[in-house]
């Protein structure tokens, strides 16, 4: 990248005020372009576009700008400016000249109502800085919590789950004497444990944050003060100030740049810390400081600069220094976090500080998510509430009827109190997901060696939503496929290259001395077109193959790092020589790719200084002085650059041939001829999944470059939207272009997708395919990695109007037979065949599903939906999104969108969230894709080639794709069994030891006795029963991973919510009613003529209800091992070891009653008959309808259960 500029887009719609004057000149042309513009003060507006492209003004045009604005739907836009170089006396002529004719010209006008206030920095004046304006100092905060705000605060925090406030309210309740369940300290124990618990995580987490802030804070930096740098901390470091950093130090606050160690005023940084991208970005310090600090002359100026923002790919300033002012752009500012590197030190002017800086401004916490399995519990809660509610009313009314009789036998009167919702609910919850996290992590088929990257759970309450997935959004490049990017083949002056081509050692002969380029990596080349190239630049052919390769070479932002090796020759005496590896270090893998496969072809980018480049052609040094840069971006599309190649001037572009074909010239029958065959090869690269651009230049004249230039140098120092006006600017020279050909580039598709993506649409899933490449490479793509199969019919929907998507919809529903005979449609949830994972066409004709038919046809295959970003713009804001939804439950499993924004594909993903109530998973590796991965229930992030900002984002993080596959069908699939069932088993497990005493309640008069100590009350879910539920939860095994890998259609039972659902919970608590009755009656019954004691009932009841729910988990365990064992049984154990214990203890009053309670043969007898009877009725239903009704997965199981092996001769064994 190159000096001076400012890099990006902007995402607003404004308007732009041009002359009066010119109003009328303008009308017709800006009708054209529908825009919204406000002419002088007339209040004259035209309505502005949805997508907004600049076409090539005519000649008549050409000394007028058509200003206006757009609405822009990509966030990552760019846009950028460079200075002038000195290199050339001519040009400075011919600058010093186009400087002059400005005034001549269309200014643009800074319209103040529409700027707000610019911040003023003035250079080594910070007490002048920081008088004028109230800025904020550089100490960072990043805790939550002080000394004083921990308790209320945190309490508050705590308090917003509504469960908690129910267990305060029993607790509270437990405070008064007639209505305490267990005594007033043992009632507090268990919200206090949770609060306390939750209370020291967060106080440690906040104690970390404290630390690590006073860490930074107290870091030091040179300062210049009176003239000399002082180490200052960084905690006072004020806007204004200048400071010195040095090679591999962090950069403290965000400054703009003054120096460097370099002449040219170049600087390398990591800014792995802000965006988590690991490739080195160069930054620029003006020339005119840049000379100034060198030669340590004192820099003082002014800086205006808008005000803070969480953009950190963009900045906006102007700088006056020496009487004249400069641009500043995003190239000249560093930002705290970065790193410097490559480079010895920089010098520069702090412009924002502390909590203004990019860094803290964009360091915001992922949004909360909540598992869905979790709000499903909040509605049996209320069903448990009503429950209780229904319980305390039989006893309140029976409780009237006995006082009726006996009003004069009482002194008090008694309540019936009991907790149906246990709080240990949430804490066994939070363990077992904790236990799933660790054997996720540790999993070892999910390891990506190649990246030494291990599976990440970044998030620990949604591990259940893994198995209940019905939609994955997917992005393309990086995590499909590898984002490595190799140079394949290119369409020259309308030929076809790249078919017999051969691996070269790439190195070149320099020009100078014995000096020898090499590419670090190997790139093959076509032999045919090495060949021209040797034949010199004669003829249009070759003309136009050394300006494509100078293209490749020239128009990127790569920088060339140098490193000496050695070369062995085996063809001179002196065999050794000195070769000078070159790696190129680039902000994308594509140009990269470019710029690697123009120096395998002898066009080596070898030097890149702030305002020229230099480009070994051949063994010939070539200088190109820069004159200036339009960056790529998302809505121009293409990037050009202007140059001068030996005094002479011209324009080289490459860009997508959507934006690229429409600026090229018609002149001649030979420049159509080559169009047309640029097309066909392009149409052939995308069929073969291959990344295109088009390259094309022309030259330029001297009054088109005074035109340009004037443009630009108001463009890029104007602080009102600046991107805009140099977005217009380019189209003055990316005009009437010279096709020169088109390139491919092959991004290779991971190992294992094509397999992970069948396994996934087997599964029920449905998977979305969301890339911004164009229409015809993502569907190959997708035919290669069997999103798409032959035997799909594809819906292919890609109009640029209202009207046509809509025209485009209705043929659709057309021709695949569907209807809406009601508009009630739109409110309503799409539904599925929960069997299959989707709809199935019936085979009698129709179905009736929410208001649509479907009409039998001859032939029913699956459909796939193909939509590109522009008619996404209209179904996402106008009124389509019904006509979409509509085909939705016909498309079979695949949706493809190509050409789509970050920002849409949020949009998707919210569609599909707000419309259905199915979870939704997206996976992406890039920054573009964080918002999709914060928008879905489940969000995945890759650790591709694109840096770590999706990670950092997401709730789970892998190294490639394919393990998406595991995490799903096999993790997923066991997490939500366990979860589902663990869930259920707490509420039985409560309820059936609350509803036991509810019927001695009954049967004593709804007294206010108790049978039970308080600490046996409180043991129950705290101890005895908590272990086994928590082993299981972790470690039980409905399937083994190779049964679920091999029959991906069980991952269904998650869609069709097998383990948990409504009708599970109230049959789950019908036979928790069952075995309440048997526990209470059973020791009525087998004690009836003894004289036992209260206390030696309840001891009995304690140990019965103690291995009852343990037996009753027993017979669902699937898969039993040594520490599920010891877990089951070792809780009965406990269980025994405990009350032993409280019964010795004189102070009890149920001192001694398990010795007197065990020697009695009547004892076991009752406690086994409250095993058999309690869990008969249980074990009945669960053998016939495993019998006749069996489920998928029982069927799964039976089939793994092993085969007793065929007999074998005793000559066989002997044998083997």
């Amino acid at each position: 990248m190159i000096s001076g500029q400012p890099l990006l887009s902007s995402s607003d719609s404004s308007s732009v005020v041009v002359k009066d004057g010119i109003a009328d000149a303008l009308l017709k042309d800006l009708e054209d372009y529908g825009e919204d513009v406000l002419v002088g003060n007339t209040g004259f507006h035209l309505k502005n576009l949805r997508s907004f492209s600049v076409e090539c003004p005519t000649q008549e045009q050409r000394s007028l700008v058509l200003w206006g604005s757009m609405e822009l739907h990509d966030n990552n836009n760019t846009s950028t400016t460079f200075e002038i170089s000195r290199g050339s006396s001519t040009v400075q002529e011919k600058l010093n000249k186009s400087r002059k004719l400005c005034n001549k010209s269309v200014e643009f006008d800074d319209d103040p109502s529409y700027a707000e206030d610019p911040r003023l920095i003035y250079i080594n004046d910070p007490r002048k800085t920081n008088d004028e304006y109230e800025f904020t100092g550089n100490e960072i905060r990043t805790s939550k919590y002080t000394l004083i705000t921990f308790l209320p605060k945190n309490l508050f925090i705590q308090f917003h789950r509504v469960a908690y406030l129910y267990f305060l309210a029993i607790a509270a309740l437990n405070q008064l004497p007639p209505l305490a369940v267990f005594g007033r300290t043992v009632s507090l124990f268990p919200l206090l444990f949770v609060l306390c618990i939750t209370a020291i995580k967060d106080g440690y987490e906040d104690w970390r944050r404290h630390r690590s802030d006073r860490k930074e804070n107290n870091q030091e930096a040179p300062v210049l003060q009176s003239g000399k740098f002082r180490s200052k901390k960084w905690k006072r470091i004020r806007a204004g100030e200048v400071v010195k950093i040095y090679a591999d130090e962090t950069i403290p606050c965000d400054m703009v740049l003054l120096g460097t160690s370099d002449t040219s005023g170049l600087a390398y940084i990591l800014t792995m810390n802000l965006d988590g991208e690991s490739n080195l970005k160069t930054r620029y310090a003006r020339q005119e400081t840049a000379s100034s600090v060198f030669e340590d002359c004192m820099v003082s100026g002014l800086i205006r600069c808008e005000q803070p923002n969480r953009n950190i790919y963009e900045f906006t300033a102007n700088l006056e220094f020496n009487g004249q002012k400069f641009p500043l752009s995003q190239s000249n500012i560093v930002l705290r976090g970065c790193q410097l590197k490559n480079t010895d030190w920089i010098i520069g002017v702090v412009v924002y500080t502390g909590q203004e800086t990019k860094a803290m401004l964009n360091s915001t916490v992922s949004p909360a998510k909540r598992s869905k399995l979790e709000s499903y519990m909040n509605r049996e809660t209320f069903w448990l509430f009503i429950f209780l509610l229904v319980m305390c009313s039989v006893v309140a009314l029976g409780m009237c009827l006995w006082l009726h009789h006996h009003e004069e036998e009482l002194d008090t009167l008694p309540y019936y109190r009991k907790i149906m919702i246990p709080i240990s609910l949430y804490i066994t919850m939070e363990m077992v997901r904790l236990g799933q996290s660790y054997f996720m992590i540790e999993d070892k088929h999910m390891y990506d060696s190649s990246s030494d990257s291990r599976f990440q759970c970044r998030s620990l309450n949604i591990n259940e939503d893994l198995g209940q997935i019905r939609y994955v959004f997917s992005d393309k490049t990086g995590t499909l496929t590898e984002n490595k990017m190799e140079f394949r083949q290119a369409s020259v002056y309308g030929k076809n290259y790249g078919n017999s081509v051969f691996m070269v050692d790439n190195i070149t002969d320099s020009a100078v001395g014995r000096r020898r380029w090499k590419l670090k990596s190997q790139v093959p080349v076509d032999i045919e077109l090495m060949q021209l190239l040797r034949k010199g630049l004669a003829g249009g052919e070759g003309m136009a193959v050394h300006e494509f390769f100078l293209t490749l070479a020239a128009c990127n932002t790569v920088i060339p790092m140098h490193t000496q090796s050695s070369s062995l020759d085996m063809g001179r005496s002196d065999a050794q020589e000195d070769v000078e590896v070159i790696e190129y270090q680039g902000e994308s893998p594509d140009e990269q790719a470019l710029v690697s496969a123009a120096s395998a072809y002898g066009y080596t980018l070898c030097e890149r200084m702030s305002g020229h480049i230099v480009i070994d052609v051949l063994g010939e040094k070539l200088r190109l002085d820069v004159l200036g840069l339009h960056e790529f971006d998302s809505v121009r599309k293409r990037m050009s650059v202007v140059r001068f190649p030996n005094n002479s001037m011209k324009v080289l572009v490459n860009g997508a041939d959507t934006s690229m074909f429409r600026i090229l010239a018609k002149n001649t029958e030979k420049d159509d001829q080559i169009r047309r065959a640029t097309q066909t090869h392009l149409t052939e690269y995308s069929l073969q999944g291959l990344r295109t651009l088009v390259v094309a230049a022309r030259d330029l004249t001297d009054a088109e470059l005074e035109q340009w230039q004037c443009r630009f140098e108001d463009a890029s120092t104007s602080l009102i939207d600046r991107t805009l006006k140099l977005r217009q600017t380019a189209a003055l020279i990316e005009c009437n272009l010279n096709l020169l050909g088109a390139t491919a580039i092959d991004d290779k598709l991971q190992d294992g997708v094509p397999e992970a993506i069948e396994a996934l649409r087997q599964a029920g899933l449905k998977v979305w395919l969301l890339t911004g490449d164009k229409q015809e490479t993502a569907i190959s793509i997708g035919l290669s990695c069997k999103l798409l199969t032959t035997d799909m019919q594809q819906i292919i929907i890609n109009g640029n109007s209202e009207e046509e998507c809509r025209n485009l919809l209705a043929d659709a529903k057309t021709k695949y037979g569907v209807q809406s005979p009601n508009r009630t449609y739109q409110n309503s949830k799409l539904k599925r065949n929960a069997e299959n994972g989707y709809l199935d066409l019936p085979h009698d004709g129709t179905r009736s599903s929410n208001g649509l038919q479907w009409h039998a046809r001859k032939e029913e295959r699956p459909i796939a939906l193909i939509i590109d970003g522009n008619s996404l713009v209209y179904i996402l804001e106008k009124d389509l999104e019904s006509d979409v939804r509509i085909l939705f439950p016909q498309i079979k499993l695949v949706v493809l969108c190509c050409r789509v924004a970050p920002l849409q594909k949020a949009g998707i993903v919210d569609m599909i969230k707000s419309r259905t109530d199915d979870l939704t998973l997206a996976i992406g590796d890039g920054a573009n894709d964080v918002s999709m991965i914060q928008m879905a229930d489940v969000g995945v992030g890759i650790c591709g080639q694109e840096g770590r900002q999706a990670v950092m984002a997401s709730d789970f993080a892998m190294g490639q794709f394919r393990f998406l596959k595991r995490l799903l069908l096999v993790h997923g699939h066991w997490n939500y069994q366990r979860v589902a069932y663990l869930v259920l088993y707490n509420f039985y497990r409560n309820a059936v030891f609350v509803l036991m005493l509810f019927w001695y309640i009954l049967c004593t008069a709804f007294s206010t006795t108790s049978a039970l100590t308080d600490w046996s009350s409180v043991f129950y879910s705290v101890i005895y029963t908590s272990i086994p539920t928590i082993v299981i939860g972790i470690l039980d095994k409905d399937l083994s991973h190779r049964t679920l890998l091999q029959y991906p259609k069980l991952y269904g039972a998650g869609h069709r919510h097998e383990a948990y659902n409504l009708q599970l919970f109230w049959i789950t608590m019908i036979d928790t009613l069952w075995q309440s009755f048997v526990l209470f009656y059973v020791p009525l019954f087998t004690y009836k003529e003894s004289a036992i004691d209260i206390w030696s009932i309840g001891s009995l009841w304690t140990i019965a209800v103690v291995i009852l729910v343990n037996m009753h988990l027993a017979m669902d365990i699937k898969r039993w091992v040594l520490i599920t064992h010891a877990a089951v049984w070792g809780s009965i154990i406990i269980t025994y070891t405990c009350m032993v214990v409280l019964d010795s203890i004189p102070i009890f009053p149920n001192y001694w009653t398990i010795y007197h309670l065990t020697k009695s043969p009547t004892y076991w007898l009752t406690i086994f008959l409250i095993i058999v009877v309690g869990l008969l009725p249980r074990f009945l239903v669960k053998v016939v309808h495993q019998i006749f009704w069996p489920s998928d997965i029982q069927i799964a199981r039976e089939a793994e259960l092993p085969k007793k092996p065929p007999e074998r001769s005793k000559t066989d064994q002997g044998s083997s």
